[in-house]
Parts: structure tokens; C-alpha cells; sequence
């Protein structure tokens, strides 16, 4: 029997302590695709703490499909990696390719959002934030910034159709204003995590709410439907951050850049290192036998305008 750990502090301590190398080990990535900032960030990131550990990466785009996700772990499998990573574009269908690669003792390691399935062997583990508390996270900020307003109404950008990490942070924000009496969502609609989708989605927003000036905040599943919601909020000749308050989730440069124009009011941070965890937890595994938790979870934090030079130079200095 393996020997299991409550939490992965365990497994980077051993790793910093050099107890553990990895050891020529090839990994396949089944990318999303780069459909965001965050994402792109992700796989910049992804390839350079494989560098780090002398890791060789394989990344497959999956260009927002699942069928292409799919057909790159069957490649992977054929391929004979030491490990898949996914970050799986929906939450359903994954039951038969990960019996293909536990057939073959390939572990794999969900990136950033979660699966359903009904034989959690099929993975490892899955690294990723608190889906669920950074919507909350946003509900409660808007809570706080509209609490003397007799009402509030608002507008979501949802991500994917059928990704869990769109249907948790939906879940954390509705269950944060659930119980308020005065801030109501009026409107939902899915952006695609796409900037050009969440553009073409507010703007019908802006026309079903009196041109804009019944929508007190819009709640963005990520930031760059948020960025696309600014651009049609300013062409509907309307102040975003201002008339109509912005806050989302990711916390890219971009988002950051929005604040210092007053166009942004709060970015709950997911953080782009999703692949270093799970990098650790595999050459742990490999080389001590240590079956890492289920689940890893990645911090989350508010920023606000007053965080905006801060966040935005550390990212540039990172290459995010």
C-alpha cells in the first residue's frame, strides 16, 4: 500500500529538500485550448516548471473541443508517457479514455477544473482552486460594495456550458447573495470564458435592461468576458466600473489594467501554476510511492483597485 498524505505539503518539502528528482519522465497535456489570458498563462507556465524539473512536455491544444482532448490522451497512451495531465474542457465523457490509460498504469492529473465519474481511480488527483469559494468570494465583495443601495440588479457571464468550474463558480455566487434582499441576477448567459463571446452577450444584456441603466454589477466567471462586458458597457455610452460595476474572476494583467482606468472594481485570483503541483505530486509518487490527496487546492484572493501596480508589474516580471 502506498502511503498517503492529508495534504501536499508533504510531497513539495521532500522535493525542496532534494530527497526527489525527476527522472527523465515525459508527460502529455491535454490542453483546453487558449481560449483566455489565464489559459495561455496556464500553459506558459505548465512549460516552464516542466523545465524546471527536467521534465519533458507534450502539449496537446484541444481548441475548446472535447473529441480532440480524447483523441491526444489515446495518442499520449500510445505514446507510453509517464503521466496525462487534463484540463478538461466539460465534466462528462471521460469514463472510458481513463480506463484506456489506467489499463496501461498511466496516471492521470486533472488541471484547474474537475470531472464526473463514477470510479475516482480513473485520476490521481485534481489541482485546482476553490471553485465554489471564489464565487463567494465575489458575492461578497458586491454585498459590501452595494449595501446601502436599495436594490441591485445583475448580470452573469457564465463560462462553458457544463464545466464544473463555471457551474461552481455560479453555485459560490448565487449561495453568497442568496439571503440579500436587495441584489437580484436578472440576466445569465453563457460567454464561452471568450472575450469576443462576453462582448456579444452584455451588449444584448445592455438592450434587454433599458439600455444598459436598469444593471447595477456584472458577475464575470473570468476576466476576459469581463474585458469583452467593458468594451460594449463603454459603447452603450455607459462608465463601466462606475454606472455599472465589474467583478470577475482570473486576476490577469489585462483585468488589472481595467482598474487603473477606473473600468474595474474587484478579480478574485486563480492562479496560473497548476501544473507545478501536479509535477510534484507525480515524481513523488514515481520515485517514494506517495499517492498524493484527491484534491489539491490552490489559493484564492481578492484584489481591488488599490492592488492594481502591484499585481500588474509581478505579472509582467513573470511573463504572465
Amino acid at each position: 500500500m502506498f502511503k498517503k498524505l492529508s495534504t501536499a505539503v508533504a510531497i513539495s518539502s521532500l522535493l525542496m529538500s532534494g530527497s526527489l528528482m525527476a527522472q527523465s519522465l515525459t508527460v502529455g497535456f491535454s490542453q483546453i485550448g487558449s481560449e483566455s489570458g489565464w489559459r495561455a498563462a496556464e500553459t506558459s507556465v505548465a512549460k516552464t516548471e516542466a523545465a524546471k524539473r527536467d521534465i519533458n512536455l507534450k502539449i496537446s491544444d484541444a481548441q475548446q473541443k472535447q473529441e480532440n482532448q480524447i483523441k491526444a490522451v489515446r495518442s499520449f497512451i500510445a505514446q507510453g508517457v509517464d503521466a496525462i495531465f487534463i484540463a478538461p474542457v466539460v465534466q462528462t465523457g471521460w469514463g472510458p479514455v481513463l480506463e484506456e490509460a489506467k489499463d496501461y498504469d498511466i496516471p492521470v492529473f486533472l488541471l484547474d477544473r474537475g470531472i464526473s465519474v463514477k470510479d475516482k481511480s480513473l485520476y490521481m488527483t485534481a489541482i485546482t482552486a476553490d471553485n465554489v469559494l471564489e464565487g463567494k468570494v465575489a458575492g461578497d465583495w458586491l454585498i459590501s460594495k452595494v449595501k446601502d443601495r436599495k436594490n441591485c440588479d445583475v448580470v452573469e457571464l457564465q463560462g462553458t456550458v457544463g464545466a464544473s468550474v463555471a457551474l461552481d463558480r455560479k453555485k459560490g455566487f448565487h449561495e453568497a447573495i442568496e439571503n440579500t434582499k436587495n441584489i437580484h441576477i436578472v440576466r445569465t448567459q453563457s460567454g464561452e470564458f471568450t472575450r469576443s463571446k462576453g462582448k456579444e452577450v452584455m451588449e444584448s444584456f445592455i438592450k434587454a435592461e433599458n439600455d444598459g441603466k436598469n444593471i447595477c454589477a456584472v458577475f464575470s466567471h473570468n476576466d476576459d468576458m469581463a474585458i469583452g462586458a467593458i468594451q460594449a458597457i463603454k459603447e452603450a455610452g455607459l462608465q463601466p466600473g462606475k454606472d455599472i460595476l465589474i467583478v470577475s474572476i482570473d486576476a490577469v494583467p489585462d483585468i488589472f489594467k481595467a482598474m487603473k482606468k477606473g473600468e474595474s472594481n474587484a478579480t478574485v485570483e486563480l492562479t496560473p501554476n497548476m501544473a507545478g503541483p501536479a509535477f510534484d505530486a507525480l515524481v513523488a509518487y514515481k520515485e517514494k510511492g506517495i499517492t498524493p490527496p484527491k484534491k489539491i487546492v490552490t489559493k484564492s484572493t481578492l484584489f481591488l483597485p488599490k492592488d492594481a501596480d502591484k499585481e500588474l508589474k509581478l505579472k509582467e516580471n513573470l511573463g504572465y
